[in-house]
């Protein structure tokens, strides 16, 4: 039964993940609260299915195009994924070496913060600019290498902070900063299964059972995503629903 719940929250945080962000949160709490992991092993086997589900969830978004753009966004998507990767090194050194209880207490209050940012204007979260350009390398620098800080420490919540950012900053469409947010992850959380696994920070027998529902979750969400014509709208809710729930489970007490 604990397997079972196990693979069933990981399915559901692929889609989640998919499309806002903020899956982590189901999966951290089944590795520490179900499955009674420690708090850096179940961040370690935690990325092993944050990885699955990427892939997933990317190779659907590249069978749908989605991944075609102009030559100038290209270029920032590229840029984006380096620096954020960059900033995610120094986030996982950072797991190792201190405890994340600080973070959790901050992470509660940037949610809150969130749930403003998305709430105040909802229009900008669904349509682009016709004048669409691409963000200024001074600003791309510095807030996509604190981005990658944070997801290299402790992911959860990255999903939703990376897409209010390129949404609301580089104007992408919802859809459109999720095919990015998928590159980007793949790329950092390799770097950081890697050294998870050489601190033998990974439980591999939970964490492959979860990678398998969180890679189907995403593919299938991806699918839905790349081709529904109302799925910026439909992630845009989800996004406030996840959100909502991640306020009511930090604050809980």
């Amino acid at each position: 039964m604990t397997y079972l719940i196990a693979f069933l929250g990981a399915l559901l945080a692929g889609g989640i993940n998919t499309l806002s962000g903020n899956g982590s949160a189901i999966t951290l709490t089944i590795l520490m609260e179900l499955i009674g992991l420690p708090a850096d092993v179940a961040n370690g086997t935690n990325r092993v299915g944050i990885l699955a589900n990427s892939v997933g969830a990317g190779y659907a978004f590249n069978k749908a195009g989605r991944f075609k753009q102009t030559a100038a966004m290209n270029r920032q998507m590229w840029q984006i994924t380096i620096i954020t990767t960059i900033g995610a090194m120094l986030g996982i050194y950072l797991s190792l070496i201190i405890s994340n209880a600080a973070y959790k207490e901050i992470f509660r209050y940037l949610l809150v913060l969130m749930l403003v940012v998305i709430l105040v204007n909802p229009k900008r979260w669904l349509v682009v600019p016709e004048d669409q350009q691409p963000l200024s390398v001074w600003l791309t620098v510095p807030i996509f290498f604190v981005l990658g800080i944070y997801g290299g420490f402790i992911q959860m919540g990255m999903g939703v902070f990376f897409v209010a950012v390129m949404v609301l900053a580089a104007h992408y469409d919802i859809i459109q900063a999720n095919v990015v947010k998928v590159l980007v992850i793949i790329a950092y959380t390799l770097l950081a299964v890697a050294i998870f696994a050489w601190r033998d920070l990974i439980d591999w027998r939970i964490g492959l059972l979860m990678a398998v529902g969180q890679m189907l979750g995403g593919y299938l969400t991806a699918r839905f995503a790349a081709v529904h014509p109302k799925a910026g709208l439909y992630a845009y809710r989800l996004l406030i629903v996840v959100v909502f729930a991640a306020i009511a489970k930090a604050f809980w007490p």
